[in-house]
């Protein structure tokens, strides 16, 4: 068990890290959308109008099959943690949840790769 101290070091630590991610995130967004805008301003063809869409839309479905399988298979993971009665944070139960993120993903490589 984490005592008072720790968690008060960990907290801040979290915090700035989610601030970090969420400001290099939205800059990200803000920089592809300022490319994609001025390259169909130079181009203005229909054709990769049509084409920059539908790559949107396909990375998007892609994604969210992504997540959709990783997150299924990680609640599969606490399943059975909690079936088998672990109480404890131990190298079994790391093992556990770190192969189940990695099923996910291999799981969502094979379905990209036969269906993408």
């Amino acid at each position: 068990m984490m005592d008072k101290g720790v968690l008060g070091e960990m907290i801040p630590i979290v915090l700035f890290l989610c601030i970090t991610f969420g400001i290099t995130y939205i800059v990200r967004l803000l920089v592809n959308a300022r490319l994609r805008v001025k390259m169909l301003q130079v181009s203005g063809s229909k054709e990769l109008v049509e084409s920059v869409v539908q790559g949107d839309m396909h990375r998007d479905q892609m994604t969210a099959l992504r997540w959709g399988i990783v997150t299924v298979m990680e609640a599969i993971g606490f399943g059975v943690i909690q079936a088998m009665g672990w109480t404890d944070i131990n190298a079994g139960v790391v093992a556990m949840l770190l192969g189940a993120f990695g099923l996910g993903y291999l799981l969502f490589f094979v379905l990209a790769r036969r269906f993408g």
